[in-house]
């Protein structure tokens, strides 16, 4: 008898807790948050671009790179469906993708392209293209040479080390160097599973080079989209989870030093940093439930959030737009280009708006 009730606290006990952890989950993936419309004007989906854009760069001279076709676990994703790189020259009046060839000797059919960062080397203006890459769910960061004449990529370099065991997203600081965040501590599936009920700040942020390769920041519920400011002095780090934005500051040894965090009261995945002004840009997922509990009669909405002057005491937070799920789905980037926005999705479309 003393044996079923000492059961029967444990099991009472472990519902408790595991109720207690979903709600909290659901409170962190905002389950319960109402989404407004707030459209921009002269807003156009990008034909070509059907089965997602989850991460774009664009380069001074107007040339969109985008990814496409991730599939991550969770999420919907399309059968027959391969990762490619496409181009889009917003120069161009009927914003056409090109798809970029990749060269032979590189593993197309497992492509699984997720976050990109793009390196302009000054010594002789080569361009290179750092693309993290899940083939198999494993995480690897590709290095490719972008060749504008011929529409192509050529892959240099495969790049695989146990620190980078959940790389998310990715920030280029060299030919062969990056920063890189894990979205998840554990590299298996079922772990996984158990790390997202426990919500445990166990994330970090990864430096990379030939040299030395080490974990340069930590304690990050969910480390998601990274970027650098114009001056190459701060790195900037999504926690989606904790629905912030981290500034940290490089230090010599390249390991980040916490400086401040900014709200932002929604799921931000990618961040893109405007070079003249340095104002950050973000593509977020306003309610992270829908998202993974995909319902095509209820899609999970889409929401650009920008932030100008972060390094001053009172940064501004502005909703740029937001969209219910019946233009896009699932948004994950925004990049902006001369009055122009183009926003991507993790699964879904490509958005082109008017800023002016």
């Amino acid at each position: 008898m003393g044996r079923l009730i000492v059961f029967g606290v444990i099991v009472a006990a472990l519902s408790a807790f595991i109720g207690y952890r979903i709600v909290e989950l659901q409170r962190r993936g905002l389950m319960s948050r109402e989404l407004q419309q707030n459209h921009l004007p002269n807003c156009q989906l990008i034909k070509g671009l059907e089965h997602g854009s989850e991460d774009i760069t664009i380069l001074p001279n107007g040339l969109a790179i985008i990814s496409t076709g991730l599939r991550y676990p969770g999420l919907p994703s399309f059968s027959g469906v391969h990762g490619k790189i496409f181009m889009l020259d917003l120069e161009d009046e009927r914003l056409k993708p090109v798809e970029l060839r990749i060269g032979r000797g590189f593993d197309f059919d497992s492509f699984n392209p997720h976050g990109i960062s793009i390196y302009t080397d000054e010594k002789d203006l080569s361009v290179y293209l750092f693309v993290v890459n899940h083939p198999e769910d494993n995480s690897q960061v590709e290095i490719f040479q972008f060749v504008e004449e011929e529409n192509s990529i050529v892959h240099l370099k495969t790049i695989k080390h146990e620190l980078l065991h959940s790389v998310n997203d990715i920030v280029a600081v060299g030919p062969e160097s990056f920063y890189a965040t894990n979205d998840h501590f554990f590299a298996d599936k079922l772990l996984r599973q158990l790390e997202m009920l426990l919500l445990q700040p166990w994330c970090t942020v990864v430096y990379y080079s030939p040299e030395e390769v080490k974990v340069v920041a930590d304690t990050f519920y969910s480390a998601n989209g990274i970027n650098i400011s114009p001056d190459k002095k701060y790195v900037y780090v999504a926690d989606v989870l904790d629905h912030i934005i981290k500034v940290m500051e490089i230090q010599e040894n390249k390991v980040l030093h916490h400086v401040k965090s900014v709200p932002v009261g929604s799921l931000c995945d990618n961040i893109e940093v405007d070079g003249d002004t340095g104002d950050l840009w973000m593509g977020c997922h306003p309610n992270g439930w829908k998202l993974f509990m995909y319902n095509p009669e209820d899609p999970p909405g889409s929401e650009v959030i920008k932030i100008q002057n972060i390094h001053s005491e009172k940064p501004i937070v502005t909703r740029v737009y937001s969209d219910n799920g019946s233009v896009i789905q699932g948004s994950s980037v925004a990049s902006p280009y001369n009055g122009k926005l183009l926003i991507g999705s993790v699964f879904h479309k490509a958005l082109c708006c008017d800023l002016k």
